[in-house]
């Protein structure tokens, strides 16, 4: 799976690629064609290349070399087009011509650059020369592409008229014949250039992708140091000391809300989450897929520290997810996707995200799907984190709670505003079946119609 898909089911992964500086359109489409990596040895591979661009970076940020190498990469074309018209040995225009040869001289500049950073044996780039002699016969050195008359003998002597009617308004007949005739010519070169470039088709197209994932390597590495990302180990859980959710800390820094970064393990087998409504229990779930998806296309992740087991793929069942537009109601559209997940994990080693399963239906059968849910994947390999408002629930499973509301975080009067920054979003070990009843303070706390909350008290009490 292509990360292009995986940000289908993931806007907080959305919001990282918005964040990355790409150079070129070549460096986002790089981006997201990267595979969802499942091979241990290739993410520390990745994350050993980025390692260095990020030392390198910190070195050379505002240094000549540096500034060549992104001012190149600006200057890229994704010339896939005309790369596919040569392949096929279709006739290029001069348009496309130049295009080669742009990117014949950009390797080159960009090859001396990535030398003098010390990064030519994790960013190799093929040598362009002869491609760019080709294009640039007349030995100009620049960029732009032209039919030169060194290109064919015919072309001096048939401009050197030309230029002479055209400068003193001479015979339009005699004009047009010779533009004819300078067509006819260039139209021939282009042919015979396409046919020379032809075989130099696997080195260009080397050259580009080799330039645009040096442009994504960057794009790595600079938002690895801008937002301080850390690098993560392989082993045979999950592990994030001071996981944070990129985007809402964003927000909540806009807001200038407090934001908590959490710590979260989690082992093969399920995990249930519970704790009480506005305790970040459905952000952790999104945290955890986010960072996963991060670290298995070789990123670093949001965290202090981190441990991440490799795993086929991400799952999730979310509650802002529904299929409405196929006339499916929040519970069949979530139970289907369920059942999925579930067929999918046993053939496959998974992350599943689920977020409070069966909330929509009646409590007694929505209780009983939850059992059965939690028994069924805590019996596969994959690693399972399940939010739940039900109580009782049984079965050999880890259980975590938010530890939410805690009197005295703040010394400010608590209001639907404040409220933030009286909850403790750090988890806790719990070893009760129940879970935590707070549903009416949070009303009361937003300032709901108190009698409807006194009678919701009063039918708790009967």
């Amino acid at each position: 799976m292509k990360i292009k898909d995986l940000i289908k089911q993931d806007a907080g992964f959305q919001h990282i690629i918005d964040n990355m500086e790409f150079m070129s359109s070549a460096g986002r489409r790089k981006m997201l064609g990267t595979e969802f990596c499942t091979h241990a040895s290739q993410l520390q591979e990745e994350w050993d290349r980025l390692g260095i661009a990020i030392e390198t970076v910190k070195k050379y940020k505002y240094k000549r070399p540096y500034i060549e190498l992104r001012h190149a990469l600006m200057q890229l074309h994704d010339l896939q087009g005309t790369l596919a018209n040569l392949a096929s040995h279709t006739t290029l225009n001069e348009v496309e011509l130049f295009e080669i040869k742009n990117l014949a001289q950009l390797t080159q500049i960009a090859a001396s650059a990535i030398d003098g950073l010390g990064l030519g044996e994790i960013l190799p780039l093929p040598d362009t020369k002869e491609v760019f002699n080709l294009l640039d016969p007349d030995h100009t050195g620049i960029t732009n592409f032209y039919i030169y008359d060194s290109y064919d003998i015919r072309l001096t002597p048939l401009r050197r008229e030309l230029n002479a009617l055209q400068t003193s308004d001479g015979d339009p007949v005699r004009i047009s014949e010779l533009l004819a005739q300078q067509n006819e010519i260039q139209n021939d070169v282009c042919a015979r250039l396409s046919d020379q470039l032809t075989r130099w088709t696997d080195l260009l197209t080397t050259a580009l992708e080799q330039l645009a994932y040096a442009d994504l390597l960057l794009a790595k590495a600079e938002l690895a140091l801008q937002w301080e990302l850390s690098r993560p180990n392989i082993g045979d859980h999950i592990e994030y000391t001071e996981l944070v959710n990129p985007r809402l800390k964003e927000h909540n820094e806009k807001q200038h809300l407090r934001y908590q970064p959490v710590d979260v393990a989690l082992y093969p087998g399920i995990c249930i989450i519970t704790g009480a409504n506005m305790a970040g229990k459905t952000v952790l779930l999104k945290s955890v897929g986010t960072a996963q998806i991060m670290a298995q296309c070789g990123m670093f992740v949001p965290a202090s520290k981190a441990t991440v087991k490799v795993v086929e793929g991400i799952v999730t069942s979310i509650g802002d997810e529904q299929d409405e537009m196929n006339g499916l109601s929040s519970y069949a559209a979530e139970i289907i996707k369920i059942s999925n997940i579930i067929n999918t994990c046993r053939n496959h080693e998974m992350l599943v995200l689920i977020d409070e399963p069966a909330r929509t239906t009646n409590p007694v059968e929505g209780k009983a799907l939850v059992q059965a849910i939690i028994k069924i994947l805590n019996s596969m390999n994959s690693t399972t984190l399940v939010t739940t408002h039900y109580s009782g629930l049984s079965g050999a499973c880890r259980r975590l709670r938010v530890k939410g509301f805690v009197e005295g975080m703040a010394d400010i009067p608590l209001t639907p505003q404040s409220i933030n920054r009286f909850i403790d979003y750090s988890l806790t070990e719990d070893t009760n079946d129940d879970v935590p009843h707070e549903a009416l303070r949070i009303a009361a706390i937003l300032g709901c119609d108190k009698e409807m909350i006194t009678l919701a008290k009063e039918y708790i009490n009967q």
